[in-house]
Parts: structure tokens; sequence; C-alpha cells
């Protein structure tokens, strides 16, 4: 146990002031994009028309649901079989608690992700700062490590930067495309059961 808290305060050393705020927005953009991740799965594999078709057909009261498509279909079958007289503005209504669910934590995923770069960026121009001083000082080894722990300083948070953006970004773009195609599903569920009401 010691040596690991060793290590990790030579990693936090490592990268100076920047390490901190980097390593709390690395937690973060993985704890949104893994709820994201948990939150877009489609288990069913289901189209909105089959799921309203025997949602209509059969009783789907005592079924539980696989993912947010399919809960969203049996809630608009419900709504439906109610006989509401506004149907498009109860499914509106209805349906605005999952449109928010697929998009939490994506702006907190978007600004990460373009802020985990520069806070490498600041860490590189702290480290050559600190290698600048040591030149101008002809300090080749200090105890901040002189030249070489600023180069090293600089080199490092980049690359602790890039570490984190690109992973995030690529994640990212794989669950908007994920939230597109769900969002869509969610207006054709509330589309077809609309133009059955007619």
């Amino acid at each position: 146990m010691t040596d690991l808290i060793i290590e990790l305060d030579k990693f936090l050393n490592a990268g100076g002031f920047v390490m901190p705020p980097l390593l709390f927005a690395t937690a973060l953009l993985w704890y949104g994009l893994g709820y994201r991740f948990w939150i877009l799965r489609r288990n069913g594999r289901s189209s909105p028309r089959k799921l309203i078709k025997k949602g209509l057909k059969a009783d789907i009261t005592g079924k539980k649901p696989r993912d947010l498509v399919e809960e969203a279909a049996m809630i608009g079958v419900r709504i439906k079989q109610g006989g509401v007289s506004d149907l498009r503005r109860c499914l509106d209504g209805a349906f605005h608690h999952y449109e928010s669910e697929i998009n939490r934590y994506r702006p907190v995923i978007n600004t990460i992700v373009m802020i985990a770069p520069l806070l490498g960026l600041l860490g590189t121009v702290n480290g050559m700062i600190e290698t600048f001083n040591s030149l101008a000082d002809m300090a080749l080894f200090t105890q901040s490590g002189g030249i070489a722990g600023g180069i090293s300083q600089a080199l490092f948070t980049t690359q602790m930067g890039l570490a984190v953006a690109i992973p995030g970004f690529l994640m990212k773009s794989m669950l908007d495309r994920k939230q597109r195609r769900i969002q869509s599903e969610l207006n054709q569920i509330k589309e077809l059961l609309c133009i059955r009401e007619h």
C-alpha cells in the first residue's frame, strides 16, 4: 500500500500543478462515459413499429423492459390505451424524461474532451518556463529538476492531456451516434402512436 502511495505521489509530481485537475477531469470523464454507455445500451432488437404492435396486441403490464426504448414504447402504449384527449402532448411530456436522460453528462464530456489538451498545454508551458529559468540561472540540476525536470514535465503533461482527450473523443463520438439513433426511435414511437390514433 505504501509503494502505491509513493508511485502515485511521483506520478502527480511528474506533471506539476496541472496533474490534480487533469486526474479529476479524467475520473469525471470516464464516469460520464460509463453512465452514458449504460443508458444508451440497446438490448432489445425489436424496431419501434414491432414494439408498438406487440404492446397494442398483448398485455405488457407484467413484462420488464430490456432498455430505454422498450420502456418508452410500453409507457407510450399505456398512455394511448388510457384514452387521453391530447395524445401528442401527453407523449411529449412522458418522453421528456427519456430525452433528458439520454443527454445526461454529454455537455460535461464535451467540455472535458476540449479542455484536457489545454490543461496538458498549460503543463507544457509551465515545464518550458522552468526549463528556461534553469538555463538563465545556468542551473542544470535543482530541487525541481532543472532543465531535464522542466522538459520532462512539459512532455508528460502534453502526453497526459492527449491520453485523456483522444480515447474520450472516440467514445464520445460512438455514444453520440447511439444517442441519435435512440432519439430517432423515440420520435418514431411517438409518431406511430399518434398516426394510429387517427
